[in-house]
């Protein structure tokens, strides 16, 4: 089993993610406290507190650069370069920031005092 240690707000995890997906990798994501003084159990386990960290194996890849790396030498499908096009393809919905619209719908959440 793969594990993506992330946050869905962090940049990083994103790109990770879509990376993943290009490659037609099936993973788990682990989430993490927003804040790194937050993430004891993060540093318990794979003994950093930052993220995104994937898991593979048993090995841990911290952070996108050596993450990429990584993933790099693994093969892609014929459909990682489709997976590629749709990411641009929606790049207006991410600068319109359709994420956050589609937040304001549901309940809100109490930010931090």
């Amino acid at each position: 089993m793969i594990e993506l240690c992330q946050a869905e707000w962090c940049p990083y995890s994103s790109a990770v993610r879509e990376r993943l997906t290009e490659l037609g990798i099936d993973f788990v994501a682990r989430q993490v406290a927003p804040w790194p003084e937050q993430r004891g159990a993060l540093v318990d386990r794979v003994g950093v507190d930052s993220i995104p960290v994937l898991v593979v194996d048993g090995d841990v890849h911290v952070g996108s650069g050596e993450i990429f790396a990584f993933l790099d030498g693994l093969e892609a499908p014929p459909t990682a370069a489709e997976h590629r096009a749709q990411y641009h393809e929606h790049a207006p919905a991410r600068h319109r920031d359709v994420t956050a619209r589609l937040l304001e719908r549901v309940a809100p959440v109490d930010s931090p005092a």
